[in-house]
């Protein structure tokens, strides 16, 4: 039966009192508890700021061993990274400097090029389109191109040297797919005309032959690496970059060779060279006051803008690495040396029966002819071997080898072109010993020079008797002609006495006007001259069957003596390949030019009858 509310009430006011006993049990219970609590509510706070002091304690400790550690003990490393990363170091590009002639014709100069690159598959066109716009720009069909552009999709190279003004004909074209990298590369103005002076440089822009190898160091210019500041995206900061670091000087290195001259003695060399098939050919001209070389050719030659593709036996220049045997050009020189040491006269004869006995060996003269009753200067004319070999004959051994000596055999010319050779003298002890040794040096034949040493030797005959340092290098002038460096040469050293030297070339005119020297003639000059055709020596020994060298030595003005002209021509074919027919010519048509270059006078006192024995045949040698 349910129960009323007011029962209810009752009950929840009598129900605390139906559990006296859990109430006071409850009531000790929570102050047991309690008591012990206080305690710790207190302590927590004061554990956890230990703590957290502890903690910060411990932090700051180890910061300040961290900058310790990174401010002192390695303060300096980490300073020096900083500034690698805030630092770049820069060596700014360097042209090489100019190398310009005499007259300041450039030679060798530094120039922007430009590598072009296709990436076919950015064609915005047809290959065939594009191929036409471009083959007229690289020299290429548009088939090939079109080849070329189907071998890859990207990343072909069309050219790696493409010239300044091409490359902005490229670019006008406006087409998609291209790419030019500029770079640098040095440019030889005259192509082939002076490769056998200038030489030429490599990809790394080191000179190999030539003045560019020679000198190197003068011809780059010195560059400092700088360290520059860079912002945070890695751009170069200029202002801090020091004053005038990327200024350049304008010196430029100035030879002495004169283009000119130059050309009109490879022109007159190849010709002759075609005309006999000869093997190969050089031709010289120095002026003996100073050494100064005027012209330097060597034929067959190459170009430097496309060494490359050269033969390279023809980057060394044979007028100053090879050896020869001069012949019968020295014959001159044998004579100075007979006339300064006064064992003969100027005016002395000998009789020239065609053939003279040395030992065991008979010399006979290069046309096996006898000449009877000659005079010196008729010696050289007629080039008499026999003549020469009294005339040396009648010097000591010893003395005649020590003269060698003097002019420079055995020895290397010394010169500013790379890879000269050394000129070979038998030994003393051979040369005094067996006398067929000075009778046939006495005609030119058992030791061996190169064709600069041998100008050089004639240039002592030129200029009063002077040994001089034949060179190519004037020295570095700036823009205003002004001279910043010259080389240091050795000074002219007297060989012969001037009267001597003046005498023998005074005889040597003879050979032009009435002997051997006869196509060397130019009308109101006077020149001197000597002829000669040589056995080739063979690298094993002996000479080699059929094979000559021929030469002609020529010395203008006989008057007042000052330029010698060598041309050498090496196996000539055809029986009348001579000194007088293959050579001379050449030194003729070099004097041609010379005449006008340097603007000699003709000469006043020359004798208006000496060409009236033109008609007789001349000798051959």
């Amino acid at each position: 039966m349910p129960k009323s509310p007011s029962q209810l009430k009752f009950r929840k006011l009598r129900q605390p009192a139906e559990f006296p006993g859990r109430q006071r049990v409850n009531r000790e219970r929570n102050r047991n508890n309690t008591v012990p609590s206080i305690p710790e509510q207190t302590s927590n706070p004061k554990s956890r700021l230990l703590t957290v002091w502890g903690i910060l304690m411990a932090c700051g400790l180890g910061l300040a061993i961290n900058l310790y550690n990174l401010q002192i003990i390695q303060g300096n490393k980490l300073t020096q990274r900083a500034r690698n990363q805030q630092m770049v170091n820069l060596r700014p590009y360097m042209p090489r400097r100019l190398i310009v002639d005499r007259n300041d014709n450039v030679l060798a100069v530094d120039r922007p090029v430009y590598t072009l690159y296709a990436h076919p598959k950015l064609f915005d066109k047809s290959q065939e389109a594009i191929a036409e716009k471009l083959s007229p720009l690289l020299d290429k069909t548009p088939a090939d191109l079109v080849k070329i552009f189907q071998s890859r999709k990207t990343g072909i190279t069309l050219s790696s040297s493409l010239p300044e003004t091409t490359a902005d004909q490229v670019t006008a074209l406006r087409l998609n797919g291209f790419e030019l990298i500029p770079k640098y590369s040095r440019y030889y103005p005259q192509g082939d005309l002076l490769a056998d002076i200038v030489g030429y440089v490599n990809v790394d822009r080191l000179g190999q032959a030539g003045v560019e190898l020679s000198q190197q160091q003068w011809l780059e210019r010195s560059v400092k690496t700088v360290r520059l500041s860079r912002a945070g995206n890695g751009a170069l900061m200029p202002d801090y970059a020091p004053e005038g670091f990327l200024n350049a000087d304008d010196l430029r290195m100035k030879l002495t060779i004169d283009s000119r001259l130059q050309r009109a003695a490879r022109t007159a060399l190849k010709e002759q060279l075609e005309k006999f098939q000869g093997k190969r050919g050089a031709v010289i001209v120095m002026d003996a006051f100073d050494g100064s070389i005027l012209a330097l050719v060597s034929q067959p030659t190459y170009n430097p803008n496309d060494y490359s593709k050269a033969d390279i036996s023809l980057f060394k220049n044979w007028t100053v690495s090879d050896l020869y045997e001069p012949g019968s050009t020295f014959k001159p020189l044998n004579v100075a040396i007979a006339l300064e040491n006064g064992v003969i006269k100027a005016d002395d004869t000998f009789n020239d029966p065609g053939a003279i006995q040395v030992g065991k060996y008979t010399i006979r003269n290069a046309g096996l002819n006898g000449y009877g009753r000659i005079n010196i200067a008729q010696i050289l004319q007629n080039s008499s071997n026999i003549g020469m070999v009294q005339i040396i004959q009648r010097l000591k051994p010893s003395v005649y080898y020590n003269w060698l000596e003097r002019l420079g055999l055995g020895q290397a010319v010394d010169t500013d072109l790379p890879s000269v050779a050394t000129s070979k003298l038998k030994n003393q002890e051979t040369f005094i010993r067996s006398p067929i040794e000075y009778a046939t040096a006495s005609f030119g034949q058992g030791f061996s020079l190169t064709p600069l040493q041998l100008v050089q030797m004639q240039g002592a005959l030129a200029n009063g008797g002077k040994l001089v340092t034949p060179h190519i290098v004037q020295g570095l002038v700036d823009s205003k002609g002004q001279v910043h460096y010259t080389p240091n040469r050795p000074a002219p050293r007297q060989i012969f006495s001037a009267s001597t030297a003046q005498k023998v070339v005074e005889m040597m005119e003879t050979v032009v006007t009435e002997g051997t020297g006869k196509a060397a003639q130019i009308p109101g000059y006077r020149i001197g001259g000597k002829t000669g055709t040589a056995q080739k020596a063979s690298p094993n020994g002996g000479y080699i069957p059929g094979a000559r060298i021929t030469s002609f030595i020529g010395i203008l003005p006989v008057n007042s003596p000052r330029y010698v002209v060598l041309a050498v021509v090496d196996e000539p074919k055809g029986a009348n390949a001579y000194g007088s027919t293959v050579a001379a010519p050449i030194v003729k048509s070099v004097m041609d030019a010379l005449i006008p270059i340097e603007k000699i006078p003709p000469s006043q006192d020359i004798d208006s009858q000496s060409n009236t024995d033109n008609k007789k045949p001349a000798p051959r040698d």
